[in-house]
């Protein structure tokens, strides 16, 4: 039971980190950021409504009315950071974890509860959004987003690939192999490694004997290890890494060191695997905390701005209850819809033959 994170709260040495756990604001050689308190606000609110939205999903499954929830609470500074840190140009590749980013990219959230309700088949629209659909294969959209850098690369756009993937994915083969193509092409692409240090039930030593991000020398480029919890960081150092990925510098690895204070999904009991002290030790790193302390000390919020931000909160989550509970079931043959961009012939007959059997259900 014996982890990385259950040897308590302490920050490992290598990590760049701009703002403490308490508050405090710290200086890096090599990743700094300059922030107007307005910007800092407008962090603290997305970290708090995305926290809602996931919250609320939680309740929505457990009440029956989604089919899963994969919670991201705990890793908000990681997506949000991140998320904040990409231009309109920029393309984002996600697990099925990363609401967060999808917020950042104004995927409307009802459209993510769609996907794991079952009434839509993804929801939104990529290009829209620059924003690829969720992907459950873990580590196949590394594969995904390296192929669609070499296009931005053969395009000469000036734009930049981001790819989210977690610890357990780094032992796949896709990952690996998606890190040879991007090193060899040079591919312009962050692989954004969220660790929170839990593979559903098997810590991270399962995956690693050395931290992930040194992994990246191996493969030749470069690696950076980011305070997850903490959104100043995830925010200065994937800029920077997408501004080398967009000047032609090529891939960088950031792995984001956080902590899954949830479950895996709603279909699982950390209890079961890890001990409650453990997360004891990573509530005290909270992501939103942390802001809200800073935001106190430095006089740059009141109480009546932390107010208005949970009352929004709070009337987003009814808003995305009542929008999810109105969600129409798709018709049977919708199935068929999207599978092809264009009509296809062999998709039109199994369309006919699915629809010819429904029909023998109405005589």
């Amino acid at each position: 039971m014996t982890t990385d994170a259950s040897r308590g709260a302490e920050a490992p040495p290598d990590l760049v980190q701009l703002l403490t756990p308490e508050g405090e604001r710290v200086e890096h050689p090599d990743y700094d950021i300059d922030l107007t308190p307005e910007e800092v606000r407008s962090l603290y609110r997305d970290l708090v409504l995305v926290r809602r939205i996931d919250l609320e999903a939680v309740a929505l499954q457990r009440q029956g009315e989604l089919g899963i929830w994969a919670s991201l609470l705990g890793q908000e500074a990681a997506q949000i950071g991140s998320g904040r840190a990409l231009t309109d140009a920029d393309m984002a590749f996600p697990t099925y974890r990363e609401h967060g980013v999808a917020w950042c990219r104004d995927v409307d959230p009802v459209k993510l509860l769609g996907l794991f309700r079952g009434v839509n088949h993804g929801g939104w629209d990529p290009k829209e959004h620059n924003f690829h659909l969720y992907t459950i294969v873990i580590g196949s959209q590394t594969l995904h987003a390296v192929g669609y850098a070499m296009g931005i690369q053969r395009d000469d756009a000036n734009a930049a690939t981001i790819v989210y993937f977690g610890d357990g994915a780094t032992s796949q083969g896709d990952v690996n192999e998606s890190f040879i193509w991007a090193s060899v092409f040079n591919a312009p692409i962050v692989f954004f490694c969220q660790n929170n240090q839990w593979a559903i039930s098997e810590p991270l030593e399962r995956q690693t004997r050395i931290p992930l991000y040194r992994r990246a020398s191996g493969f030749g480029f470069p690696g950076i290890r980011v305070d997850g919890n903490d959104v100043f960081a995830c925010l200065a150092v994937t800029r920077k890494a997408l501004e080398a990925a967009r000047t032609g510098q090529g891939p960088t690895l950031v792995e984001a060191f956080t902590y899954r204070m949830g479950a895996h999904t709603t279909t699982d009991d950390p209890t079961r695997y890890r001990v409650a002290s453990e997360l004891e030790a990573w509530k005290l790193k909270d992501p939103i905390e942390r802001v809200k302390a800073y935001l106190f000390k430095n006089e740059h919020a009141d109480q009546e701005f932390f107010d208005s931000v949970a009352a929004e909160a709070d009337q987003l989550g009814a808003d995305l209850r009542r929008r999810c509970l109105a969600l129409p079931d798709p018709g049977p043959l919708a199935i068929f819809d999207h599978v092809y961009s264009e009509p296809h012939a062999l998709m039109e007959q199994e369309r006919a033959q699915f629809a010819a059997y429904l029909e023998g259900f109405q005589a």
